[in-house]
């Protein structure tokens, strides 16, 4: 039996719900966590802290992957291709310094590896990348009603028409990474 090879990613893609729903169907992931990073506030904050645009933080999921089955490049892949990495500080019409785009890397492989991906990745967008690259800091949980919360609710109205084309995209364009594949 292989042993796994456990890493963990941390990024920022706007909301947290969007990016959790796309990792969880990925072939390889653990364990998606939503939460908060990159703040300048001490504490734990909350959703509506967040939500704020006071706190400094984005939100984040926090993947566990084991680096055998897929590798943190295709994470990075995959992520750069399901949301838009060339909007500032906003997705679709979420908008403020909580949805930026921030890869948030834990050692230096994962840094190098973030850069050629945004490097190779750029010739494909008509505008210029503007994720950040940036050390990884504390993660705090989001509070239990933002985990699995595509899965809970998907008939909700942000669910229905932001995550679930969200999700369509991912299985057209990485079929091949999937859990169901």
């Amino acid at each position: 039996m292989t042993t796994k090879n456990i890493q963990m990613a941390t990024l920022g893609g706007g909301c947290f719900w969007c990016t959790e729903a796309v990792f969880q169907e990925v072939k390889g992931v653990e364990q998606v966590v939503s939460g908060y990073s990159g703040g300048n506030v001490p504490g734990k904050p909350t959703y509506r802290e967040v939500c704020s645009g006071l706190t400094g933080h984005a939100e984040v999921v926090q993947i566990t992957f084991d680096a055998n089955i897929i590798s943190y490049e295709d994470i990075l892949v995959i992520f750069m291709t399901t949301h838009d990495p060339t909007t500032l500080n906003r997705q679709g019409a979420d908008r403020g310094t909580q949805y930026r785009s921030v890869i948030y890397y834990h050692n230096e492989i994962q840094k190098k590896i973030a850069e050629a991906v945004i490097n190779e990745l750029s010739k494909y967008f008509e505008n210029p990348i503007v994720t950040e690259v940036s050390e990884a800091q504390t993660f705090y949980d989001a509070e239990q009603e933002h985990q699995d919360y595509y899965r809970n609710n998907q008939q909700q109205g942000y669910c229905s028409f932001v995550i679930t084309p969200k999700l369509m995209k991912l299985r057209k364009l990485h079929a091949d990474k999937l859990k169901s594949a």
